[in-house]
């Protein structure tokens, strides 16, 4: 075993395509031991202080803001990477795409703030939530400057985790300071627009004055040809919204802010764990994006720690929620250990989907996969929730993403062995 790591770290450290990579998950574990560092800190100061309900308001209204950061995102994360990734050697090429990408950015945001200030005005429910959900919408501005994807496509991951630990140390910070009874559960969201605002200046200015990206003026037919070649890309990104997201704004009307606590206390270590994960892919993506031939050994690698994450989860659910939270969340141990398994079929969407079928040019086939699972999920979920509130979201998002991943796998496997034959 010893010989075969020192074998491993030779060919790494004689491939510059090996130190890119060694490079880019050294800066990926930081990152991750971040990612677990704090929230372990800030979960259960906030599930002492603000209670159940306050963070049943903090998922309602983050769920919501899903929809938005999808819309202002438009699938740029993966082809404007991969269209960065292949011209980085050109920086005028570079700067074209990163100016009609912020600019598209720009144009879709103020798009989404129409939206959901019409929508807070005139639905009810909405219109009560109406303060968290615009304080909640500054993380969407915020998304737009920090430009993680072209630090991914210049395989510079060390940006990428600097500026997170940067959010959320200050995020941190200002949650232990200021937030200290129930009613400021208000500040939770606006800590973090306003960390995710700082960070996304910050990297902006990198980009321009650091490495001399220049912004262009917008240019309509540019931006539209932008927009339209990460088309099928956004709609595989806004379909699952319709039985992830929704689940938990459909739990808000049926089960209240109660039950939605109930399920963001089930769901946060997943979403933990996903977020290591996700980085995983996003590690390799341009990497994939020149070498396809690696896929392989890829798949294999991130699937075994998807398995492996997900037991951890099941086992340990018990002791995790009654160590991070009060009694009145520990009906989430049992969100907890369904939603474990999404963490499998999540990492077969993202391994077979993202990382093979949108860099082979299958984008239309995935976005078939995707409206259809997607929409099965969106009818199962209204029964699902209304019966069974929080247990029936976690059975929803659940069944819908083992669906929608093993569909993925079942169609890239076959569109390799096409590959294979010809």
């Amino acid at each position: 075993m010893l010989n075969k790591i020192k074998s491993l770290k030779n060919r790494l450290s004689k491939s510059k395509d090996g130190k890119t990579l060694a490079s880019n998950f050294g800066y990926l574990m930081v990152m991750q031991i971040a990612g677990y560092i704090f929230p372990l800190l800030t979960i259960p100061y906030l599930a002492r202080v603000i209670g159940v309900e306050g963070f049943g308001k903090i998922a309602f209204a983050a769920a919501v803001m899903v929809w938005f950061q999808t819309i202002t995102d438009w699938g740029f994360s993966y082809t404007a990477t991969r269209d960065v990734a292949r011209n980085r050697d050109d920086l005028d090429k570079i700067s074209q795409i990163f100016s009609s990408v912020l600019w598209a950015k720009i144009l879709f945001a103020f798009i989404s703030f129409l939206l959901l200030y019409i929508a807070t005005e005139f639905i009810p429910y909405l219109r009560d939530n109406q303060l968290i959900l615009l304080i909640t919408f500054m993380i969407v501005p915020g998304k737009i400057f920090f430009a993680d994807w072209f630090f991914q496509a210049m395989e510079r991951m060390r940006f990428i985790t600097i500026f997170d630990l940067l959010s959320k140390a200050l995020f941190t910070a200002l949650i232990f300071l200021f937030v200290k009874e129930k009613s400021d559960f208000i500040l939770q969201p606006l800590f973090l627009s306003l960390s995710s605002l700082i960070v996304g200046v910050v990297s902006l200015y990198i980009i321009v004055f650091e490495w001399k990206v220049r912004i262009y003026s917008p240019k309509w037919l540019e931006i539209k040809e932008t927009i339209k070649k990460s088309k099928d890309v956004f709609i595989n990104n806004i379909f699952p919204n319709f039985y992830n997201s929704f689940s938990m704004v459909l739990l808000g009307f049926f089960g209240g802010s109660t039950a939605n606590g109930i399920l963001d206390a089930g769901s946060r270590f997943v979403n933990i764990a996903q977020q290591f994960l996700s980085v995983i892919s996003r590690v390799f993506f341009p990497f994939l994006s020149r070498r396809s031939d690696k896929h392989r050994i890829f798949a294999k690698i991130n699937i075994f720690i998807s398995i492996f994450s997900a037991l951890i989860l099941i086992l340990l659910a018990p002791l995790i929620v009654k160590i991070f939270f009060t009694p009145e969340f520990y009906q989430a141990i049992t969100v907890l250990q369904i939603m474990a398994c999404t963490l499998v079929f999540t990492t077969l969407i993202n391994t077979y989907g993202f990382n093979y079928m949108i860099l082979q040019g299958y984008e239309k086939p995935l976005r078939n996969i995707t409206i259809a699972t997607s929409l099965l999920g969106f009818l199962i979920c209204f029964p699902l929730i209304y019966f069974y509130h929080f247990l029936g979201a976690a059975i929803t998002i659940t069944l819908t993403r083992a669906i929608h991943g093993l569909s993925i796998m079942y169609k890239a496997k076959s569109i390799q062995r096409k590959l294979f034959l010809e």
